[in-house]
C-alpha cells in the first residue's frame, strides 16, 4: 500500500489488487466518517477526499492504516439485471479469439455473475469483474470513434455497458436497453460499486 497526498484534503491510496480496493473501500464506508466527502475506487487505487479544513483526512488515514485488506467486504449487495441482445459487431471476433462458437460466447457471458468493481470513464459506466476466462481479450487495435449507447463490451478482465454514445475500444458483443445513467433520478447511476449484475438474454 502507498499513500500519496493529493492537495490539502485528499489522499490517493495505491493498492495491489481489485480485492484490496474492495476491502479498503468497504472499510472506509463502514467507518462512517462525518467529514469524508468522497470515495472514488478504481482498478488499483482509492481516492479519499475530506471536508476542507476538517480533521477528516487524518481520521481516514487511521482507518486506512488499520484496515484488513485480506478481508472481503461485508455487504448485502443489490442485484441488477440487465437485458441484453447479443448482436454486437465484434461477437464473431470474440468467439474466434476464444475458440468458441457464438452460442457458447452468449452462454458464458450471460451465465456469469458480475460485480461492479468501480465506476469511471463516463457517468454510469461500471467496470464489471467476473468475466469468464475465455472472454478476457484485449481491446481493439483501433478504437471506434463512436460506440452507441447501451453497447456491451469486453476488455481485459472486465465487461461493461456504455451509458451514452462515446469513443471506445472494447470488443462489442451486444447491447442493452437499460438506462445506465439518468441525471433526473435520485441516484443517477444505475450501477454502484459492490452491486451484483446479471445479463439476461432479451427475447
Amino acid at each position: 500500500m502507498r499513500l500519496l497526498r493529493c492537495g490539502q484534503d485528499s489522499l490517493l491510496v495505491e493498492l495491489d489488487s481489485l480485492e484490496q480496493v474492495g476491502a479498503l473501500h468497504a472499510a472506509l464506508v463502514a467507518a462512517r466518517l462525518p467529514d469524508l466527502m468522497e470515495l472514488v475506487p478504481a482498478a488499483r487505487t482509492v481516492l479519499v477526499s475530506a471536508r476542507p479544513g476538517s480533521t477528516g483526512l487524518a481520521a481516514a488515514r487511521a482507518v486506512i492504516e488499520s484496515a484488513d485488506l485480506s478481508r472481503p467486504p461485508d455487504r448485502s449487495p443489490r442485484t441488477i439485471r440487465l437485458p441484453i441482445r447479443y448482436d454486437g459487431p465484434d461477437l464473431d471476433l470474440v468467439a474466434e479469439t476464444a475458440g468458441l462458437t457464438v452460442d457458447e460466447v452468449v452462454e458464458l457471458h450471460s451465465g456469469a455473475e458480475y460485480t461492479v468493481a468501480f465506476c469511471g470513464f463516463a457517468p454510469g459506466f461500471g467496470y464489471l469483474t467476473g468475466l469468464p476466462e475465455p472472454l478476457r481479450q484485449p481491446r481493439l487495435a483501433r478504437p471506434r470513434e463512436r460506440v452507441p449507447a447501451g453497447s456491451v463490451g469486453v476488455a481485459g478482465e472486465f465487461t461493461g455497458a456504455y451509458p451514452r454514445a462515446s469513443p471506445g475500444g472494447w470488443r462489442l458483443i451486444g447491447r442493452t436497453t437499460a438506462i445506465l445513467f439518468d441525471p433526473r433520478r435520485t441516484e443517477p447511476a444505475l450501477l454502484a460499486p459492490g452491486d451484483l449484475v446479471h445479463f439476461e438474454v432479451a427475447r
